[in-house]
């Protein structure tokens, strides 16, 4: 049975990705972003998440919405200004609030919907200068967890959290065969993440294949989190 799902930030990475998974599945794909990079045949509306309200320009049910918008903000505490944890805040968290209030009238519109959060291994695991993402990072786990609890049965809400993943937002971490290298280094699987091994996840996860799964964090990080080897 075709779906209609919404993908906030569906213009590059794994947001693109995702998307592209969808549509070639036969669903109904609706993105919203800042940019209109997207995949063929799916719908685009801007958005900047940053803005202080979302509109929503349709009425169609939503059975399904993901939240993709993250940053990347790697720096010791003592260069942090607080302007940095107040950044990441609103675009990790905040964002996804106002996301999800815009579009849960549409969600609870669907027989059985699904929202899907993103994280980052560095809230399990303790990496040094991720402290301002990991912090906002945090609050989307508290947030997934809450919201599950709170919208049962008829919403589903869960988050995964990746490692490091070759997309634009990582581009300067990976830009050369050093630092290429030595991220490899660090995961078990001896590899970082690529867009799709996040996207078939983020897929399984919308869709009725998951339907008994809710208030989940899901490590997809090449077993950083869990493993020493």
């Amino acid at each position: 049975m075709n779906k209609h799902y919404v993908i906030i930030g569906g213009s590059s990475g794994i947001g693109f990705k995702t998307a592209e998974l969808l549509q070639l599945q036969g669903h109904q794909i609706s993105i919203f972003s800042r940019n209109n990079t997207i995949p063929t045949g799916t719908n685009h509306f801007t958005l900047n998440v940053l803005d202080e309200t979302i509109d929503v320009p349709f009425d169609q049910p939503v059975d399904g919405l993901i939240y993709c918008p993250g940053s990347i903000n790697l720096k010791p505490f003592s260069s942090l200004k607080l302007k940095d944890f107040e950044q990441d805040y609103a675009i990790n968290v905040l964002g996804g609030v106002k996301t999800i209030k815009a579009f849960l009238p549409l969600l609870k519109k669907s027989a059985s919907a699904s929202i899907v959060l993103f994280s980052t291994v560095a809230v399990q695991t303790g990496l040094p200068y991720h402290t301002s993402i990991s912090a906002a990072k945090g609050a989307v786990e508290g947030l997934t967890r809450s919201l599950a609890a709170e919208f049962a049965p008829k919403i589903r809400v869960n988050c995964i959290a990746p490692s490091l993943v070759e997309t634009p937002l990582a581009g300067r971490l990976l830009s050369n065969e050093r630092q290429q290298e030595s991220a490899k280094e660090r995961h078990p699987l001896k590899a970082f993440g690529q867009p799709e091994d996040i996207a078939e996840m983020a897929a399984f996860l919308i869709s009725e294949k998951a339907k008994w799964t809710t208030g989940q964090i899901f490590h997809i990080d090449g077993g950083l989190s869990s493993l020493k080897v």
